[in-house]
């Protein structure tokens, strides 16, 4: 497995395609942007989306989508909610059994698909895999330690995938519970933002500890809902990235919460920002698919409705704590 496609030019396109080299794969990377693939191949840095890291002078970046998927792996790194459209401009050139990694984290809103849904109905000769995990781009990119999960069903192709990607400071576990690998990644955006929330009302690390405990509750629940192993929820892809996502002002749900808090608008936070934050139209999907399977998940739906119902903060925050208290069950069937 020596040529691996990086989908997607952003931070986390980038981040991954350094380290794919990093592992010695010759790396192709697709932007929609052609003057953002001239960028990267002349000056060998993303000044849009990761300036001041320098990329790979032996990746190349190309506008063209056929020319990214002929590769021996494809990693697809663009917003969950743009995944479908990336697939089917991609479906025509995609060559049968090569491995589509997903490394995006959210739940499509209308559908309720996991991306690996998504990509089963428009990529139907590939085999869908998960990357996930506790991880910022930046701090990948500038190769600082870090430990992700690589899911997928064919335990074979994982590790081929893990060997081809890995290196000694992007350690990759492989596992093959592709479900819980993706519930892991999407709520935990949600539950970011309202950690953020959290912090910008100023209420305290007592506060946040306990919305974190009972946020890994709400994803234990959909995870089991959906299929996923109960396990996998204190793994990277569950525990370890929502510690990292609800704690620390990289995380650009996190950041967005405390801007919520802190009493600016939606509107405004977003229009201030070049990258995706994942979770505001997550927040919708994670709660309609919640009551699609009639999974109670309180936090998700108050944090929906601060977010896309006009709902007001402190009274979300006072409903919340009004909730009947009753015996804890971590695997998420109590109050």
């Amino acid at each position: 497995m020596n040529r691996i496609g990086i989908v997607g030019a952003g931070a986390w396109g980038t981040a991954l395609a350094n380290v794919a080299r990093g592992a010695g794969r010759d790396v192709v990377m697709w932007s929609y942007d052609a003057e953002a693939a001239e960028a990267i191949n002349r000056n060998h840095e993303n000044t849009l989306f990761l300036p001041g890291v320098a990329v790979d002078p032996a990746i190349r970046a190309t506008t063209d989508m056929a020319e990214a998927v002929d590769a021996d792996a494809v990693l697809l790194v663009v917003p969950a909610q743009h995944m479908r459209t990336i697939c089917r401009a991609a479906a025509a050139a995609w060559r049968p059994g090569v491995a589509a990694v997903i490394c995006a984290k959210g739940v499509e809103q209308d559908t309720c698909a996991l991306m690996s849904e998504v990509v089963a109905e428009e990529l139907p000769d590939a085999v869908p895999a998960v990357l996930s995990g506790p991880s910022f781009a930046i701090e990948v990119a500038r190769g600082l330690p870090t430990a992700v999960t690589l899911a997928c069903r064919d335990l074979s192709l994982a590790r081929t995938l893990v060997h081809a990607l890995g290196v000694p400071r992007f350690r990759i576990y492989e596992a093959e519970d592709v479900v819980g690998a993706q519930i892991g990644g999407a709520v935990k955006n949600v539950l970011a933002i309202a950690c953020g929330i959290v912090q910008g009302r100023g209420l305290g690390d007592n506060a946040r500890a306990a919305l974190i405990t009972r946020g890994l509750v709400e994803i234990a629940r959909l995870g089991a809902a959906k299929g996923g192993h109960p396990e996998t929820v204190m793994g990277l892809t569950g525990l370890g990235d929502l510690v990292l996502t609800c704690n620390a002002m990289q995380s650009r749900n996190f950041s967005f919460g405390v801007a919520l808090g802190e009493g600016r608008t939606v509107d405004d936070i977003l229009a201030a920002r070049t990258g995706v934050t994942e979770g505001v139209s997550s927040a919708s999907a994670v709660t309609d698919l919640a009551r699609k399977l009639d999974v109670d998940m309180p936090i998700c739906l108050a944090t929906d409705g601060v977010l896309n119902h006009h709902a007001d903060i402190d009274a979300t925050i006072q409903g919340l704590l009004a909730r009947p208290v009753g015996v804890e069950d971590p695997m998420g069937r109590g109050g």
